[in-house]
């Protein structure tokens, strides 16, 4: 799997042993959100994506810090169905989940940015 590459900012930023990621979307190689409806399914795409960032820049979810998962619902429901869908990946790290009215794409349901050390 490759990240949709034409975005109009850095998926990702590196300060000493820490990466700052932006958001990871559920966005398909060509820069489609997939799963529109779906919050299972976009979740787990979000997971992809960001596992993919972090190993270009060195790392992977076991060196996570602390992460913030953002949902595009004010039904506790679904912000629930996300959190069982990214908790089992995500680890034991500290982690915000938010139900928000609105994320950057159409059809985006589920956002997560991550705070990471990786070991140098």
């Amino acid at each position: 799997m490759r990240l949709y590459g034409d975005v109009p900012y850095d998926y990702f930023r590196t300060a000493g042993d820490l990466i700052f990621s932006a958001g990871a979307c559920p966005l398909d190689e060509s820069g489609s959100v997939v799963a529109p409806g779906d919050f299972e399914k976009q979740a787990m795409r979000v997971v992809e994506n960001l596992t993919v960032m972090l190993a270009t820049a060195g790392a992977d979810l076991d060196a996570l810090l602390k992460t913030t998962v953002y949902v595009a619902s004010s039904n506790r429901t679904d912000l629930v169905r996300v959190w069982q869908t990214v908790a089992p990946l995500l680890g034991r790290a500290p982690s915000t989940l938010l139900g928000v009215t609105v994320l950057g794409y159409p059809g985006q349901l589920v956002e997560i940015e991550a705070l990471v050390r990786v070991e140098v």
